[in-house]
């Protein structure tokens, strides 16, 4: 069964990031506020990436990493702009590392 990792649009401008078995049952939940938590007062949401995994402990780690970048990297992602991630990214390298 495969596993899924979902970024959500909030109707503030916001990003949800979640991971499910199923988009379209837990985008209802969201939809229905039937979920507690970030989007339950952010509604209405919109589904604008997602990402399938076969294994939960891949999606978890893809999960959490998401969950850790800056909103303008979030957007390359969503844009599916690689080059701009990949800038994004070797830029907080840089800073990390003093490079």
């Amino acid at each position: 069964m495969p596993f899924y990792v979902y970024i959500l649009r909030c109707s503030d401008g916001s990003y949800y990031t979640g991971i499910t078995e199923d988009i379209e049952i837990r985008l209802a939940q969201h939809q229905l506020g039937e979920l507690p938590g970030y989007t339950k007062n952010r509604r209405p949401v919109q589904v604008v990436f997602s990402d399938e995994f076969l294994s939960m402990d891949d999606a978890i780690d893809r999960e959490r990493q998401i969950k850790g970048w800056s909103r303008s990297k979030k957007e390359a992602l969503i844009a599916g702009d690689w080059e701009l991630l990949s800038k994004l990214s070797w830029s907080r390298k840089s800073k990390v590392c003093g490079i």
